[in-house]
C-alpha cells in the first residue's frame, strides 16, 4: 500500500473536499393533485400513491 511521505494539512485536505456539496433535490408539482414531490419518485396524497400524475395504488399506507 502507498503511504504518504508528509502530513496533509487541514487546509489542503479541505480545499480538495470543497467540491463535495449537498444539493437540494429538484422538486416538481403534480398536475393532477398539485402536491410538490421529488422528480422520478412515487408520492402519497391522502393515502393514495401517485407517479407521474397517475394513481398507482389506491389507499396504500405510507410507512
Amino acid at each position: 500500500m502507498a503511504h504518504p511521505k508528509h502530513k496533509i494539512s487541514k487546509t489542503r485536505r479541505d480545499k480538495r473536499r470543497t467540491h463535495y456539496k449537498a444539493e437540494a433535490p429538484q422538486l416538481a408539482t403534480c398536475p393532477t393533485t398539485g402536491t410538490v414531490h421529488v422528480y422520478h419518485r412515487a408520492y402519497f396524497v391522502d393515502g393514495n400513491m401517485y407517479y407521474k400524475g397517475k394513481m398507482i395504488v389506491e389507499n396504500a399506507k405510507a410507512e
